[in-house]
C-alpha cells in the first residue's frame, strides 16, 4: 500500500523523471509531494489555502452545547477532517460523550467515505452516503428521504455554498451549524504562490495538481491580483496539464474552459496514478532521427543517450519542432512557443541556445527562408 492509502501497482522510480508538477493543497500535501517525487517528479508546492483552526475553539463547543441542547434528526457529515477535530474540541470541553449520545439517536448521513470513516471511528455508525460525494447531492439526499426532519446539524467545511443551506433552512424547522475549521489564505510573507503563477505562467510545469475548490478560486485570484490571470489560462488551455482529485474541485476549472484530468475515485492515491499514467502516455514524445532517438519528456531531452534540462523557451521550441514529425515548421509558428515573446531576434537566440544544449550537431536543420525542421 502506498502512503495514500492506494495499491502501489506499477511503480517505478523513474516514472516521472524530467517532469515538473505543482501542489496546491496544504493538508496532507507531503504525502503527495512525496507520491510524485519518489517517481522522479520534480514537485513545487505552494499552498494557495491552508486549513485554520479557530484560533480559539469558543465558538466550536457553543455550537456543540447547542446541538446537544436541541437534539437533530438528521446530522450531515462532510468532512473526515472536520468531523475528527469536531470529537477532539468536544472532548477537551468535557463534552464528547453527551455529544456521542445525541448524535446517536440521529440519522447521519455522510458525504463521502472518508466522511464514514470518521464517524465510525467515533462508534457511530451513518445511515447513508451522498450519491456523487458532494455537498449539493448529501443535501438532496436529506430533502428526498427526510422532508419530516424537524432539526438538521450541519458540519461545516471550507467548500459548502450558502445556497445549500438555505435549501435546508426552506424546508426544516431549524438548521444548526458547527464549523472545526476554516480555510485562510498563506502569510503575506509567503511568496510560494507567487511563484508557482510565475512557472505556469512560464510554461515550467507540466502539471498542477488541486484536491479542493477553494484551493482553484485561491489560486485565481492571486492571478488575479498579480495582472497574470489570461496568462495562467493560457497556460492551463495548452502545455500545463490541470488534474483535479474530483468534479467538485474542477468546477471553477471548467467554468473557465479549462478541460482538467479527474480519477473515477475521488481519492489522492488515484489522482497520483492517473496523473503519472497522463504524463506518460501523453506527455512524451518520441522522434527517430539521422542522429538517434529524441525523447521528450517533461523539461528534460534525451538525444544520442545524453539526458539534459531544458529552458522554457527551447523546450516550447522542441515540441513544436518534435510534433511536426520532422516536417518544417516556419519561424512565425515557433516563435508563437516562446512564453512571454514571439519576436524573431528572440527565437534566432533561443535556437543557439537549444542547439547548444542538445549537443549533437544537424538534430536541428534549419531550412532557408521557410524554418526550421528535425533532421530525420
Amino acid at each position: 500500500m502506498s502512503d495514500l492509502g492506494e495499491p502501489v501497482l506499477g511503480f517505478r522510480p523513474d516514472q516521472l523523471e524530467g517532469f515538473r508538477i505543482g501542489v496546491t493543497s496544504d493538508r496532507r500535501s507531503a504525502d503527495l509531494i512525496d507520491a510524485f517525487e519518489r517517481r522522479g517528479a520534480q514537485v513545487l508546492h505552494a499552498p494557495t489555502l491552508r486549513i485554520a483552526n479557530a484560533q480559539n475553539d469558543g465558538s466550536v463547543i457553543a455550537d456543540t452545547r447547542a446541538i446537544i441542547e436541541d437534539p437533530p434528526d438528521v446530522l450531515l457529515a462532510t468532512t473526515a477532517y472536520g468531523i475528527r477535530r469536531w470529537f477532539e474540541v468536544a472532548d477537551a470541553a468535557g463534552l464528547g460523550h453527551e455529544l456521542v449520545d445525541v448524535l446517536g439517536r440521529a440519522d447521519i448521513l455522510v458525504r463521502g467515505p472518508k466522511a464514514r470513516g470518521s464517524i465510525r471511528a467515533t462508534g457511530l455508525d451513518d445511515a447513508g452516503m451522498s450519491e456523487r460525494e458532494t455537498t449539493e447531492s448529501l443535501v438532496d439526499l436529506v430533502l428526498a428521504h427526510r422532508p419530516e426532519a424537524s432539526v438538521i446539524a450541519v458540519q461545516l467545511h471550507g467548500e459548502l455554498r450558502p445556497a445549500e443551506l438555505d435549501r435546508l433552512r426552506t424546508a426544516h424547522r431549524r438548521v444548526l451549524t458547527v464549523e472545526p475549521y476554516r480555510w485562510a489564505a498563506p502569510d503575506d510573507t509567503d511568496e510560494r504562490v507567487g511563484r508557482m503563477i510565475e512557472a505556469i505562467c512560464a510554461h515550467r510545469l507540466d502539471c498542477v495538481t488541486f484536491t479542493s475548490a477553494p484551493a482553484v478560486h485561491a489560486l485565481l485570484a492571486a492571478a488575479d491580483d498579480r495582472g497574470r490571470t489570461v496568462e495562467l489560462l493560457d497556460a492551463l488551455h495548452g502545455p500545463v496539464l490541470a488534474a483535479a482529485v474530483g468534479p467538485v474541485t474542477a468546477a471553477p476549472l471548467a467554468e473557465l474552459g479549462v478541460e482538467t484530468i479527474q480519477p473515477e475515485r475521488f481519492r489522492m492515491g488515484a489522482l497520483v496514478r492517473l496523473v503519472c499514467e497522463h504524463l506518460e502516455q501523453s506527455r512524451v514524445m518520441r522522434l527517430d532521427t539521422r542522429h538517434g532517438r529524441l525523447e521528450l519528456r517533461g523539461g528534460v531531452v534525451e538525444v544520442d543517450g545524453r539526458r539534459v534540462a531544458l529552458a522554457p523557451a527551447g523546450l516550447g521550441i522542441l515540441r513544436s519542432l518534435v510534433a511536426a514529425g520532422g516536417s518544417v515548421v516556419p519561424r512565425e509558428r515557433l516563435a508563437t512557443a516562446l512564453p512571454g515573446s514571439n519576436d524573431p531576434h528572440a527565437l534566432e537566440m533561443a535556437m543557439s541556445r537549444l542547439r547548444q544544449s542538445l549537443g549533437t550537431p544537424g538534430v536541428i536543420a534549419t531550412v532557408v527562408k521557410r524554418g526550421y525542421r528535425v533532421d530525420v
